[in-house]
Formats: C-alpha cells, structure tokens, sequence
C-alpha cells in the first residue's frame, strides 16, 4: 500500500483513490497535454505526464502574462475614444 495513501487513512481523510482511477487521470491528462497527445498509443510514464503537465501550465502562464502586456500596452497607445479601442473593450467583455 502507498504510504501516502496510508497516511491520508490515518489522518482521517474519508475519500480513497484506487490505482485504477488514478492511472484514468493519468491518462485523461495525458491526452490534454499536446505534446503528449501525439505520443498517445506509447507508453508514458505519470511521472512523465505530470512534468508535462506543469511545464505546460507554466507556458500558458507565460503566453497570458505575454498577452496581458501586450494588451496593456495597446491600450496606452490607443486614444480611449477610437473605434479600435471600442473593439477592444467589446472583445474583453
């Protein structure tokens, strides 16, 4: 038995994961992560998926970071009263 599981008995915790459902989210997971969808039919490792999966999320991070700068910064350069700022303020809602 896991320990982590063991340990999450004694403390009280009342919901159990099987390995069976845990290798489901693996897989489900596996199959949300691009550069992991291709490799489908291979074999993966979770703790290969689950690296994958946090260098994924911290890409996007980035990529909204990125968009958020950029956003801000054509929205200084935009006079608040123009057409293209309209546009801009539409598509944010």
């Amino acid at each position: 038995m896991s320990t982590r599981r063991s340990r999450s008995r004694q403390s009280g915790a009342s919901t159990e994961i099987t390995d069976a459902q845990i290798t489901d989210l693996v897989s489900k997971l596996q199959q949300l992560i691009p550069e992991l969808r291709a490799r489908r039919s291979d074999k993966v490792s979770a703790t290969k998926v689950l690296q994958e999966t946090c260098n994924y999320i911290k890409n996007l991070h980035r990529e909204v970071d990125d968009l958020s700068e950029r956003l801000s910064e054509l929205l200084a350069n935009t006079d608040s009263n123009s057409a293209q700022a309209a546009i801009i303020r539409s598509l944010l809602m």
